[in-house]
């Protein structure tokens, strides 16, 4: 096996791109094969995978955190806007580091696993380490090719591109992560009407995303169709927190038009959600819940 093998990288992220799921597990990542030899892009333990024979990092793991708890590792998007990914342990010389270190050095793209649930992990691809933090204990990463030429060193920091680089790591990692994870706590269908067509659902946040407690964890989430989410963000419809019951507008009832109106949006006033997660540190924060229905009462 070449030690920094490019080609090796470009067959993985290829078939990667033809996963028969949208998440994947250790299992089959495990079967992974090129020039017939096979080998699997992640490790069972080791959170920095550097197979036997490369010089260089392949991937990079990290392990759910149930929602309500603390993660191991805390990897965190630093003041520049670009996303952090902690050392193993403290020991900048550890060989995983050293093997993430080369990444960067070489220039070679890498792929991330982020856990969003026991065992299943969300593939990030390609991911560059753009940056190294040895005080920090911590490696910067570009997850954009628009953030892979960022001078981390600069310290005059423009205001809007520091926001800019903030709002594409966000997309790439945060709100992708969050929705996987939303879909999964509500089994794929949405909260209101129970639609099961996962192409067809977003993960809508309680409080939104910028605003304090606007975190991207899954107590802070619902698992809507599009037009319900649509309808939950433009005030048209609200969740009260007390028995989870649906409260349409009430212009929006006394509007007539057609069938989706009728059938989507009026005859959905005064019922419950129906669909909750089953773990229970999933659901809706109530205290989250309380703050929407009063803005949408406002309305």
């Amino acid at each position: 096996m070449a030690t920094d093998s490019r080609d090796l990288r470009t067959a993985a992220m290829a078939w990667l791109d033809e996963r028969p799921h949208e998440r994947v597990d250790f299992a089959w990542l495990s079967t992974f094969e090129f020039d017939g030899l096979r080998v699997p892009l992640m490790d069972r333990q080791r959170g920095i995978r550097k197979p036997a024979g490369m010089d260089a990092a392949l991937a990079i793991r990290t392990t759910f955190t149930p929602p309500g708890q603390t993660p191991p590792y805390a990897d965190a998007i630093g003041p520049d806007g670009l996303q952090r990914y902690k050392y193993r342990g403290d020991d900048p010389s550890h060989p995983e580091n050293v093997a993430l270190r080369r990444a960067w050095q070489m220039k070679l793209p890498i792929m991330w696993f982020v856990g969003v649930e026991p065992g299943l992990y969300e593939p990030l691809y390609p991911v560059w380490v753009i940056g190294d933090s040895p005080q920090n204990l911590e490696f910067t990463l570009a997850l954009d090719a628009a953030q892979r030429h960022f001078d981390a060193t600069s310290v005059d920091l423009d205001e809007d591109y520091r926001s800019y680089m903030e709002r594409l790591t966000k997309i790439r990692l945060h709100q992708r992560v969050f929705r996987t994870q939303v879909l999964l706590a509500y089994e794929s269908h949405c909260a209101v009407c129970n639609l099961a067509h996962e192409s067809l659902l977003d993960a809508a946040h309680i409080i939104a995303d910028g605003q304090p407690d606007g975190l991207p964890v899954v107590p802070n989430g619902l698992a809507m169709c599009k037009i319900h989410h649509a309808a939950f963000d433009n005030r048209i419809l609200g969740i009260r927190p007390d028995d989870l019951t649906l409260h349409i507008r009430q212009d929006i009832l006394e509007e007539i038009d057609g069938p989706m109106l009728r059938h989507g949006l009026q005859e959905m006033h005064d019922r419950r959600l129906m669909r909750i997660p089953r773990s229970h540190a999933a659901r809706p924060d109530q205290v989250r819940l309380e703050e929407r229905y009063q803005e949408f009462l406002s309305a």
